[in-house]
């Protein structure tokens, strides 16, 4: 018998290659990380996998997460990477933890927390801080062992803070010095394999003072000077998210960046309830502008942004009565027990709000927009599975049945709140906003946003609802979505297509199972901080650089996940 030829043969699948061309069965062989050969009736491999009745697809690429943290503690990049992401993009919105000065470390923790609802406590026991330059932070990501790869964009907000210090805090101009030393700090981070700059001009975020980001309202010229290092750095990304008050003003930021560097610029694109067509606008923006030859990309989520609320959660409609509060830190069993007593319950529901957040002052009596989580959720729900109808079947008031009903399952029941992107309660504006030239699917957030929002499942979605359900796009074009497309936002040549010579980062999914689990919360950060996680059914495997690294949603032993460095050339 002859030897084996390949590493590994998955033999007999149905390739999507990635590229939006007419999928084919065909054997994918594999030698080292790298996919060999695509053909039909390839030689023998060392190990096999049998993928007949299976779709063999590139790893999907994420290129808006905040694993900053987490990726320098953890070996697995959960919720994201049980979701058939094979490479994350982390460093966006311009916050992260380098450069950063020791002195510093509880302002760029406060600003994560803030902006990214990461538990500040999970944050000061996880991050082990032997780094102070953002190369040095590179380095420890390389040490680390996980089960995807990571690239990394230089945030502005730690940025500003390490040349300027409380002058950053307190939001001052920089002055020519100051934008000297960040440009240099830009070049080495380039050089070390940043894969680009990020910032943040939106008001929603803000540290856990409530104060505005360093980076917030920064002047033009800063960022514009910043941009400009990005010249001569080939395949670099400028990513900024903004309000877009004075839109042409801020948009021509983006442009006057992309156009004076040469490199591409990308930039969140939602619905928003005060502005609910503004979106469109933006997209205008974006099309006229690679018009006239600057590469800007929109990122767009196939779904509504949604908060989860429960007694488990960061936040429910019951979160500032004090009642609530006086129980709120027992552990969850405990909780839900004095929850349950008649006396705690009619006292809670008899309480007024005291000194509610923000958030729950406009949100927490839109029972109406409420909607009770499934085991298989429904993330594009109708009104009539709304809070208030369910409470109007029952014959009560809307809180009453919401208190009720997240007593129930132990305490694990919850309520997905749609927020941006569901402003005419249908999906027309998404189906626009994915259909469109200039967009690629993101904004899934893995890492952020822990305890109240669980959007890393936003790849799965494309496939189930938008591809399988509504058949809006095809197969093939779902899947170069996820993979060639981001792929190519960030210059990642290597990566996204299934075709000999590129890395053998691949997923084998069962497309009519494939379906996406109800999130639970899970004590395992740092700290006993908690978190959202959710697996999905019908990948039967996920591979990174030729490796099984997930088999039917499990996880195994094989941690090949790499850190991707830009290369740059000369700056």
């Amino acid at each position: 018998m002859m030897s084996p030829k390949y590493d590994l043969v998955i033999r007999g699948g149905t390739v999507v290659d990635g590229t939006g061309q007419a999928m084919r069965e065909a054997d994918v062989a594999i030698e080292g990380t790298r996919i060999v050969a695509v053909e039909k009736n390839l030689g023998r491999g060392k190990e096999e996998i049998d993928a007949r009745g299976l779709l063999v697809t590139p790893g999907f690429v994420d290129v808006h997460t905040h694993f900053d943290g987490q990726a320098t503690w953890d070996e697995r990049m959960w919720p994201t990477s049980q979701q058939g992401v094979t490479t994350a993009v982390i460093g966006n919105c311009g916050v992260g933890f380098a450069p950063c000065r020791p002195s510093d470390r509880d302002t760029l923790i406060s600003l994560m927390e803030g902006v990214e609802d990461i538990p500040g406590a999970a944050l000061h026991e996880g991050l082990r801080w032997d780094w102070e330059s953002f190369p040095q932070y590179l380095d420890a990501l390389e040490r680390r062992r996980r089960d995807i790869d990571i690239a990394a964009l230089l945030p502005h907000g730690p940025l500003r803070v390490y040349v300027m210090g409380q002058r950053a805090v307190r939001r001052e101009a920089a002055n020519a010095s100051d934008l000297a030393q960040m440009q240099i700090l830009v070049r080495n981070g380039l050089r070390a394999g940043a894969v680009g700059l990020s910032t943040s001009r939106t008001l929603a975020h803000r540290d856990t003072s409530g104060e505005y980001t360093p980076m917030f309202e920064a002047a033009a010229a800063e960022l514009t000077g910043l941009g400009h290092t990005l010249k001569g750095a080939t395949g670099a990304v400028f990513q900024m998210i903004s309000d877009f008050d004075d839109a042409r003003a801020e948009f021509d930021i983006l442009r006057k960046v992309c156009r004076d560097s040469g490199q591409a610029g990308t930039v969140t694109v939602l619905q928003h309830d005060h502005k609910p067509r503004f979106h469109e606008e933006l997209l205008e923006m974006i099309a006229e502008a690679n018009a006239a030859g600057e590469r800007i990309t929109g990122q767009v989520i196939c779904r509504p942004v949604g908060v989860l609320l429960g007694f488990d959660t960061s936040m429910n409609p019951f979160s500032s009565r004090s009642a609530y509060a006086a129980v709120a830190a027992l552990p969850l069993a405990q909780r839900i027990a004095e929850l349950a007593r008649p006396e705690v319950r009619a006292a809670i529901l008899g309480q007024a709000d005291y000194r509610p957040n923000l958030f729950m002052q406009y949100y927490g009596n839109a029972f109406n927009r409420m909607f009770p989580v499934a085991d298989q959720p429904n993330y594009l729900p109708d009104a009539s599975s709304s809070v208030a109808a369910m409470a109007m079947t029952a014959g009560c008031d809307p809180l009453t049945w919401l208190y009720d009903f997240f007593l129930e399952n132990r305490g694990s029941s919850l309520v997905y709140l749609p927020l941006a992107n569901y402003s005419d309660g249908n999906a027309e504006a998404i189906e626009s906003m994915l259909k469109n030239s200039w967009t690629v699917p993101a904004l899934g957030d893995g890492g952020a946003h822990v305890s109240t929002i669980c959007d890393g499942s936003a790849t799965t979605f494309l496939l189930t609802e938008w591809v399988r359900r509504r058949k809006v796009f095809t197969v093939e074009q779902g899947i170069q979505m996820l993979t060639q497309r981001p792929a190519a936002l960030y210059a990642f040549s290597d990566r996204g297509t299934v075709a000999p010579g590129m890395k053998a980062d691949l997923n084998l999914i069962d497309f009519d199972a494939l379906a996406i689990d109800r999130p639970y919360m899970a004590y395992d950060l740092p700290a006993g901080g908690r978190r959202f996680l959710q697996g999905a059914q019908g990948y039967r495997a996920t591979l990174v650089s030729g490796q099984l690294t997930y088999r039917d949603g499990v996880p195994t032993e094989a941690l090949p996940g790499k850190l991707v460095r830009g290369c740059y050339g000369q700056l």
